[in-house]
């Protein structure tokens, strides 16, 4: 079976994928200072406690956090006795290569959601994820990762409100009950929640603009389903998008044996 590792900057996603199906899903904060046997002691508890029998015989690993890397090839190599393969590393090929900058260097992330979107709904995509940072992928025709926009996060937003005022208190995001906020968290609230639908809104309009083709809009990550709920932003939202993604590119890979 597969272990398909997303290290984001904020957490990291364990899935364990059988060839037809996620078995099980595990998320951890992301810290780069963890030992590879810290991750196993904590993963093979969580499989005993899940009741998950498996024999993982193949590893591959998204990270956009560079220092988290080594002890997840450690963990691959010590306790599961396999070489992973490493989104954006020269060994790790893709369906199809992105057609960027020379020299530019695409985030695994995003990589990985323009396979996973593409397996999945074809070309011409926007993918919206809502992570860290809020990112906008395009898929082209032919599935390549053709570029992009990174907008500041939503909940790094916030904090961002709340750091640098100090009169400003930390709030969680969610769906205001209308536009005017009558005490300062519902301000707040409504801010972030009605400026990340204009933001998505208008970035995914421009983007079609410029792109000149008909496009449908993906929506990924644990907020995407949040501002579906006022506004039609998506054509739809996957919630696996990245892990299934490292399905993808993992099947490609072996099939290039």
């Amino acid at each position: 079976m597969l272990l398909a590792i997303d290290c984001g900057n904020t957490n990291t996603v364990f899935s364990i994928w059988d060839g037809s199906k996620f078995v099980a899903t595990w998320r951890t904060s992301t810290e780069h200072q963890r030992t590879a046997d810290q991750y196993y002691v904590w993963l093979s508890t969580l499989m005993q406690h899940s009741k998950v029998a498996v024999d993982i015989d193949a590893v591959i690993i998204s990270s956009t956090v560079p220092r988290v890397v080594f002890n997840l090839r450690v963990l691959a190599d010590r306790y599961f006795n396999c070489r992973p393969l490493v989104v954006g590393k020269p060994d790790c090929a893709l369906p199809i290569a992105p057609r960027v900058d020379e020299g530019t260097t695409v985030g695994p992330d995003r990589l990985v959601n323009a396979a996973g979107a593409y397996s999945r709904h074809g070309g011409n995509l926007i993918v919206v994820d809502f992570g860290t940072a809020t990112t906008f992928d395009v898929v082209a025709a032919d599935g390549a990762y053709v570029g992009g926009v990174i907008a500041p996060g939503v909940n790094l937003s916030l904090e961002a409100l709340h750091r640098a005022a100090a009169a400003l208190p930390h709030v969680d995001i969610s769906r205001p009950t209308g536009v005017i906020g009558r005490n300062t968290v519902a301000c707040m609230q409504s801010g972030i929640f009605w400026g990340y639908v204009g933001l998505v809104k208008e970035i995914c309009a421009r983007i079609r603009a410029e792109y000149d083709a008909p496009m449908r809009i993906i929506g990924t990550g644990g907020l995407a389903r949040l501002f579906e709920q006022v506004e039609t932003l998506f054509d739809h939202i996957e919630d696996d998008l990245t892990m299934h993604g490292l399905t993808v590119i993992h099947q490609f890979n072996k099939e290039q044996e």
